[in-house]
Formats: structure tokens, C-alpha cells, sequence
């Protein structure tokens, strides 16, 4: 079974490695530090299962995950994370991973959470599945889907790095497009979002996951 590792910091994904090599039927094929390594490597290496840190610069692993799901169907994602909070679950789960594992879960969890997706079933921490139960039951998963869709692939793309403090110049080069692109999308997410300031932009890209805090 051939894993990708996907996780901003080196001493998570040693971590990681050091773990899944000793497990007989995994190999662990690459390893990326965001989600725009991550997407090259997924279409390079073919790996069965993807685990995916849920928040990381650049790209994070919610919209990672989505772009996944739409070019690699048959790539299955676990969401990786030290937050169990439902904005965080529910987004990687409607973005289409396949489990959601906690960054304190025992070695013997992050394995069995691999062969569970692998198998074609979904993986939640225990302590999580409580939030998405909770959750169906009230009928919320609809309302957080609809406020996922206000934004574009791309104006979440163009959030994420005005949040993480990149001028309209820097984002324009790195997502190849025109300086007053940048700029007619950054007025476009704050009107869909109703926020006035980049400071709210920001504020609203940490509560949602879509880029680390701090």
C-alpha cells in the first residue's frame, strides 16, 4: 500500500515515517510540506492513501483535499490534525477525506486508521466521532456546506495567502495570475464574506482552518 505523507513540519513527517516503515505492506512513497507539493506528488507517485495536514501555508490540506477529490478519485485522504474542532472535521470531510486522525493518536491508530480508508470506509478519531454524530443529528452539515461554496477553488486560494500576510504582488506570482486579479478578488471575498478589513480576513481564515494560527 503506497502512503504520501503531507505535513508542514519535517519532525511530524520523520514521526510519521519512522512508524509506517516498520508496518509490513506500507510504503511510504513521499513526503510534501504543503498542499501544492502535495497535488504534484499525488499525480507522480499514485499513492493509495494521502495523510494530510489539515492546516498548513501555501495551500492547506482542506482545498489540498478538494483538488484530491476532483482529479485523483481514487486517492483516499485522512485529515490530519491537533483539532478536533467540527468547523475543522466537517470541512475536510465535505472537501472528501476519507477519515480524520488526531495528531495525538497512538502509533497503532494512525495504522489501522490507513487500512480502514484503504479498505473503502471512513476513519474518525473516537474522540471526533461524537462532533459529526452530533452534528447530522442537528442538521448542520447543509449550513456548513453552503458556507464552504460561497468562495471560489480559487478566492479561497487568494484568502489563505492574504491571511498568511502576502502583498497582491506576491500572490499574483505565485498563483501566476495579474496584479488587479489579486485585487478584484480580494473584493469579491470580502463582499461574499461580509468582512471589512484584512485583519477580519484573517480572523476568519484561522477560525476555518485555512491557515495555522500564529
Amino acid at each position: 500500500m503506497k502512503v504520501l505523507l503531507v505535513d508542514d513540519h519535517k519532525i511530524i513527517r520523520d514521526g510519521l515515517r519512522a512508524i509506517l516503515d516498520e508496518q509490513p505492506g506500507i510504503d511510504v512513497v513521499g513526503e510534501a510540506a504543503d498542499g501544492h507539493e502535495a497535488l504534484v506528488l499525488a499525480q507522480a507517485l499514485r499513492p493509495e492513501v494521502v495523510v494530510m495536514d489539515v492546516s498548513m501555508e501555501g495551500l492547506n490540506g482542506i482545498d489540498a483535499t478538494a483538488r484530491l477529490a476532483s482529479e485523483h478519485p481514487g486517492i483516499k485522504v485522512i485529515g490530519l490534525s491537533m483539532n478536533a474542532d467540527r468547523r475543522y472535521v466537517l470541512a475536510m470531510l465535505s472537501a472528501g477525506a476519507a477519515g480524520y486522525l488526531l495528531k495525538n493518536a497512538a502509533s497503532d491508530e494512525l495504522i489501522r486508521a490507513i487500512q480502514t480508508v484503504a479498505a473503502g470506509r471512513t476513519y474518525l478519531s473516537p474522540e471526533i466521532s461524537g462532533v459529526v454524530i452530533e452534528t447530522a443529528v442537528n442538521a448542520c452539515l447543509p449550513a456548513q456546506a453552503a458556507t464552504e461554496n460561497a468562495l471560489s477553488p480559487r478566492e479561497r486560494e487568494v484568502l489563505q495567502l492574504l491571511a498568511e500576510g502576502r502583498t497582491s504582488k506576491d500572490i499574483a506570482v505565485t498563483l501566476h495570475i495579474g496584479v488587479p486579479t489579486v485585487e478584484t478578488h480580494r473584493r469579491q471575498i470580502m463582499g461574499k464574506l461580509k468582512l471589512r478589513s484584512i485583519a477580519e480576513l484573517t480572523k476568519y481564515a484561522i477560525r476555518e482552518g485555512l491557515t495555522p494560527l500564529g
